[in-house]
């Protein structure tokens, strides 16, 4: 009988790998659980990644024939304290108030019923920024999440937490939520895959109240990915949009080469420069998907260079985004029983919900149509392309306090999130599902990344020459230096 694995090395497998180490009984769920649980709290006191604990009810659970026997049965889960509500747990969203009020969700949201289905066993919630607002995790309410790769910068936003858990070894993967690139940029400063699925991919109840919003996993490999929204992405009655099936399972897709493919290369945006090792990032990347056989032409949708139409889905989306901040204080304060006010907030979140009163019904349904004609004009372009290849930011990693907002400059943090979503926010607009890929590291040592985009619906061809693109680098290979 071979000896039993090291905690090192438990720490660097998969979620694929321990749940099938499970059910073969090699592992047992409490074992897995109990090493994630004393991994976090080895770790956490550098990186400030999991502020809620549910360790008690996690060994118990793991131990229960109530347990459910799904594919990940055993296998832990961290949830990110913004959206997906667990009913009895706390949920604050980075809100000094809800923190104070003690708050606790009295509903589930569809995935976290998805993730119990599947058994994975939940251990606690991630850091996030206020109402995930920003491109880093540094909320008052909870403190900066550090980068494991480097603590003095940044974890990236909104799913930072969720993300710096995963790339410090605690758990092979985590929950996370994109609006406007916060799956994609957490991974890609903290060198993990991060998906953005399909709009209607995975279900949004039940509180559908941003459109913009994903949510998946972060995780180190394209097989947990695929696997794991193979187990989640299957919708309930009543859901508002369900996006179109191909291609599933999308476990087999990703350990399937998808044959020669042809791939835009976007490797610059229409608002800001990229850092230079950003750009050789995309390039080499380029290079390596044309030495894997595929056809690779520097293109991009046409919708992108029209300067007036990018600046029409930049007011858009700045409209949709304010108009959501001021939902989100209706919804805080239905949470605590009373009217918000400014001290229940940090300045920049007041400041964008202030901004977004003024915004007028016919103005929302304005915005709305203008994005309607920016989804369908750049749907256009993957009529005659499968991917679009582009960075996944213009710069690598922040050191913490560059993105913080300041009283003087309240929307300091948003502004300068900018070089972080230019990227990845159109594709929350359009819908469509992109992923981040790590890409090597910058001449600092910090992560690299690429997004790969597909048409919508077509997360099974991103997939797949993202698992073929991983088995050319291998990239969980190469961990962070602060590493379990």
């Amino acid at each position: 009988m071979s000896a039993p694995p090291s905690d090192s090395e438990l720490a660097r497998l998969d979620a694929v790998e321990l749940a099938a180490r499970i059910r073969s009984g090699e592992l047992s769920a409490v074992e897995v659980v109990q090493a994630t649980i004393d991994r976090i709290e080895r770790l956490d006191g550098e990186v400030n990644a999991v502020i809620h604990e549910q360790y008690e009810q996690a060994l118990e659970l793991a131990a229960s024939p109530d347990l459910a026997d799904g594919p990940f049965r055993g296998v832990p889960m961290l949830i990110k304290d913004l959206w997906a509500v667990e009913a009895g747990q706390p949920h604050h969203a980075g809100i000094q108030a809800l923190k104070d009020a003690n708050f606790i969700a009295p509903d589930e949201s569809n995935l976290v019923t998805r993730y119990k289905q599947a058994g994975f066993v939940i251990v606690g919630r991630t850091n996030t920024p206020e109402l995930g607002l920003m491109a880093t995790t540094e909320p008052a309410a909870y403190g900066p999440t550090r980068n494991p790769w480097n603590l003095e910068h940044g974890a990236g936003g909104s799913s930072g937490g969720a993300a710096a858990a995963v790339a410090a070894g605690m758990l092979p993967a985590a929950n996370a939520s994109d609006g406007g690139g916060s799956i994609r940029i957490p991974a890609a400063m903290c060198g993990l895959v991060g998906l953005k699925p399909s709009r209607g991919r995975i279900s949004q109840g039940p509180r559908e109240e941003w459109s913009f919003s994903c949510q998946h996993v972060v995780s180190h490999t394209v097989r947990d990915t695929a696997a794991i929204l193979d187990a989640c992405a299957i919708p309930f009655p009543g859901d508002g949009v369900v996006a179109p099936d191909h291609g599933r399972p999308y476990a087999e897709r990703a350990a399937t080469d998808p044959g020669r493919l042809r791939i835009g290369l976007m490797p610059d945006n229409h608002r800001l420069d990229n850092h230079p090792d950003c750009e050789a990032a995309v390039r080499r990347t380029a290079d390596l998907l044309a030495d894997l056989g595929h056809e690779v032409v520097e293109s991009r949708p046409e919708a992108f260079t029209h300067v007036g139409e990018v600046k029409d889905l930049v007011q858009a989306f700045n409209v949709h985004w304010r108009a959501g901040a001021v939902s989100s204080m209706l919804t805080l304060g239905r949470q605590l029983g009373r009217t918000v006010t400014a001290e229940d907030v940090e300045p920049g979140t007041w400041a964008m919900a202030e901004a977004g009163r003024g915004v007028t019904g016919p103005e929302f349904l304005q915005a709305e149509a203008t994005m309607g004609r920016w989804r369908r004009e750049l749907a256009a372009w993957w009529e005659d392309f499968d991917v679009l290849l582009t960075p996944t930011t213009t710069q690598p990693a922040p050191r913490i306090g560059e993105l913080s907002p300041t009283a003087d400059e309240p929307l300091r943090g948003s502004k300068r999130s900018v070089p972080y979503s230019v990227y990845t926010s159109p594709f929350n607009a359009s819908g469509q599902p992109a992923i981040s890929l790590p890409a090597g590291l910058s001449g600092d040592g910090l992560p690299l990344a690429v997004q790969l985009v597909g048409a919508y619906g077509r997360e099974d061809v991103l997939l797949s020459v993202s698992g073929q693109l991983e088995r050319a680098l291998d990239w969980s290979a190469t961990r962070a230096p602060l590493h379990a």
